[in-house]
């Protein structure tokens, strides 16, 4: 389990990677084209990306020697502690680039296999949400509020949200996801990261994606956990690897929502 002394140094990774990348936002700045090589779709990248995640080694690598790191940006660092640091520096980035506010700095701490700390950092509007799956809370401006989310009895009056509609899901996928708007009571899409933010925070009930990594959800894990929600991928099982996920801050809508994923 996360120490005292693991909850201090997550905090000051978010403050590092934080410093870097806000001086980014909105700005004239050179995005490149990660999928261009391959003909993938657009997968953008920008100096926030790769300094925010440098920010994050340097501290890692100087007082944590023996854990393993796992970012999006540069390549996997073997650690022998049987810890290892999941990082996404700017998760979101194609709302990074477009100016909007829906992305942050996912850094989650993995202990033999499974996520036990994470943080969801938006810098630049200073909020930022840490989980341990035990308990959740709210850093921002107005102080600290301890997270939970809002009971919801079924999917009929739920709010639904994902990052996009098809971008990310195949034919298939696309077809479970429009059956599962047409249940909710309604759909919000564009959030990132962040959208589980609001989930934590009790004021969307489900949340549905796929085509994700690793450091694409393992900080989410403790935040939706610990404030009360449930998060699997889209059979019920584990989700810590990514691929399709779904979080729901109540389990008679998570329970209802697989049944709609799996059909």
């Amino acid at each position: 389990m996360p120490t005292l002394d693991d909850v201090t140094l997550i905090h000051r990774l978010a403050d590092d990677a934080g410093a870097v990348i806000r001086p980014y936002f909105r700005r004239r700045i050179e995005v490149v084209d990660k999928g261009a090589a391959t003909g993938a779709m657009f997968d953008p990248v920008t100096a926030a990306d790769k300094g925010g995640e440098k920010a994050i080694r340097a501290v890692l690598e100087a007082e944590r020697p023996d854990d393993g790191i796992l970012g999006e940006e540069f390549p996997e660092t073997q650690g022998s502690s049987g810890r290892v640091w999941v990082v996404d520096p700017v998760d979101g980035t194609r709302a990074f680039i477009t100016g909007q506010s829906q992305w942050g700095t996912l850094i989650a701490l993995n202990e033999n296999g499974r996520p036990t700390l994470g943080v969801l950092d938006q810098p630049v509007i200073h909020e930022r949400f840490i989980g341990t799956g035990d308990s959740a809370e709210l850093h921002s401006p107005d102080g600290i509020t301890k997270l939970k989310v809002r009971p919801c009895a079924s999917l009929a009056e739920a709010v639904l949200m994902t990052t996009h509609p098809w971008a990310y899901f195949d034919a298939s996928e696309q077809e479970m996801f429009r059956r599962l708007c047409d249940a909710s009571m309604m759909s919000r899409f564009g959030g990132d990261c962040y959208a589980y933010g609001l989930l934590a925070m009790g004021f969307v009930d489900l949340v549905a994606e796929a085509r994700l990594k690793p450091w694409d959800i393992q900080a989410l894990i403790p935040i939706v956990e610990g404030a009360g929600g449930v998060i699997t991928d889209w059979t019920g099982g584990p989700c810590a690897d990514g691929g399709r996920v779904v979080a729901a801050g109540d389990k008679r809508v998570h329970a209802e929502a697989l049944k709609y994923l799996n059909a």
